[in-house]
């Protein structure tokens, strides 16, 4: 067991370990630790507690103390001057006709650096342009370039759901998502439809993918022929909250052999079918895109 303290920071939603040292933290209290970026201002999440060695992914730094006065003033001096170093920095961009798009600015609670975010297509030669902010800022300058989906975490926003980001609020790390999640969650493969502010799938796709997963275990697909105890019946849809399987009864026209439907729908359990095909099982195709479908939504996801 190793004694640890759980640190946030203003703009992002994890929450990070660290060794406490000794020192007793309560929830809430504002502390300077080390991170990659430098000395930060970061609040307690989580007071002292004893965990496994097996949950930490890293080696714990130290906290390095208790916020000061002055920490919390140097602080806030730092937000006032961030809109000023914004425009700084956009005019140096526009100055040197850089391709990217400015996103924040971050000043260390030390003062040993400053950190402009931007995003970009491709590469970027910014190395004139940072000579330049370290001869106007009289400060060491990095700049760091970031993903569409960083940068949506970075500024917030609402969602299609009508609330605030997922990942500016309490997600903490992007997982992959797949357009085969979207598809066996039923959903409408219109680009403008799953993805989200950053312009990529949408992490909520992930969120409820495990679910979906479970209940789609031995449900027949849309249009799937199956036997019922009433006889043979074609699915209509499936209601997987439910665990109904909607279907239309098919009876053989005994002089043509063609199949002639039901218009009336009835609804079966899964225990209460039978799926027809190879062994009575019909391969479970809802998950696979073949390599049109996978070509066309690749393709519309780039000019979205």
């Amino acid at each position: 067991m190793v004694e640890i303290v759980g640190v946030g920071f203003m703009k992002s939603g994890k929450t990070y370990y660290f060794d406490p040292v000794g020192q007793k933290f309560e929830q809430g209290d504002m502390v300077i630790v080390e991170t990659a970026r430098g000395l930060e201002l970061g609040h307690i999440l989580i007071a002292n507690s004893m965990i496994d060695e097996e949950e930490l992914v890293a080696a714990l730094k130290p906290v390095e103390r208790k916020a000061t006065e002055d920490d919390l003033r140097t602080y806030e001096e730092n937000l006032a001057k961030r809109d000023d170093a914004l425009k700084v920095c956009a005019e140096k961009i526009a100055k040197h006709e850089l391709d990217m798009k400015l996103i924040d600015v971050e000043f260390m609670i030390d003062g040993s650096k400053i950190v402009f975010y931007f995003s970009a297509d491709g590469r970027v030669d910014f190395r004139e342009l940072a000579k330049d902010l370290a001869g106007y800022f009289k400060n060491r300058i990095e700049l760091r370039q970031i993903g569409v989906r960083d940068e949506a975490k970075m500024l917030g926003g609402i969602g299609i759901c009508g609330r605030p980001l997922c990942c500016s609020k309490w997600l903490h790390d992007f997982q992959p998502v797949s357009i085969k999640m979207a598809k066996q969650q039923n959903l409408s493969l219109n680009p403008t439809k799953i993805s989200g502010t950053c312009g990529r799938l949408m992490c909520c796709l992930n969120f409820e993918d495990k679910t979906y997963k479970e209940l789609r275990k031995g449900m027949p697909n849309d249009n799937e022929r199956v036997e019922t105890p009433d006889g043979l019946a074609k699915v209509v849809n499936v209601d997987y909250f439910n665990g109904l399987i909607n279907c239309r009864g098919i009876d053989i026209d005994t002089d043509t052999g063609e199949e002639i439907f039901s218009q009336e729908i009835k609804s079966y359990t899964k225990e209460e079918i039978k799926r027809k095909g190879k062994k009575g099982q019909q391969q479970d195709k809802s998950e696979e895109l073949d390599a049109d479908e996978i070509r066309e939504l690749e393709k519309l996801m780039r000019e979205f």
